[in-house]
């Protein structure tokens, strides 16, 4: 199937013309989407400064991200679904836009990046988690994580100021 007849499909959906036609709708799904960013990302540099050795050092690390990541995962739900619906409003737009695709390419390396370190770093967390030092290689995952996160806001927030 062709990518601009997916696009368009989408866009001409019932949802897509409601949120693209309606005065108020779209500000506000962009306001739960924002906020649901800044919990995705707020909760993730809690993690990361964790792992990098800056921040929360009293706290066992594997504790720590039992204790926050559930916040994650459940910002990190509405801001994929009020994305979705943000998407569909104008489909043909942004699946051409640099920033759009740029984003979602860093969405998938930090994806990555995490699955990376949970399949490799976090079998010998017990041994080195409840200390103050991290291993280079945790340390090297937060950095990663932490510069995709916050290049994913820089991006998200470009994608407004290109839209034709």
């Amino acid at each position: 199937m062709d990518i601009d007849r997916t696009l368009e499909w989408l866009q001409n959906t019932a949802v897509g013309t409601v949120i693209r036609e309606n005065e108020i709708l779209f500000p506000w799904i962009e306001s739960v989407h924002v906020l649901a960013i800044v919990l995705v990302v707020g909760t993730i540099s809690i993690v990361d400064l964790r792992l990098i050795g800056i921040a929360s050092l009293d706290r066992a690390a594997n504790r720590l991200m039992r204790d926050v990541l559930p916040y994650t995962w459940g910002a990190f739900v509405i801001a994929a679904i009020s994305g979705l619906l943000l998407f569909s409003s104008n489909a043909m737009t942004y699946g051409h836009n640099f920033f759009f695709i740029g984003k979602l390419t860093l969405l998938v390396l930090a994806g990555l990046n995490m699955a990376i370190f949970h399949l490799s770093g976090m079998r010998d967390v017990e041994r080195w988690g409840a200390t103050r030092e991290t291993p280079t290689a945790a340390k090297m995952a937060g950095a990663v994580s932490l510069l995709m996160w916050v290049s994913v806001v820089v991006f998200g927030r470009w994608i407004g100021f290109t839209l034709h």
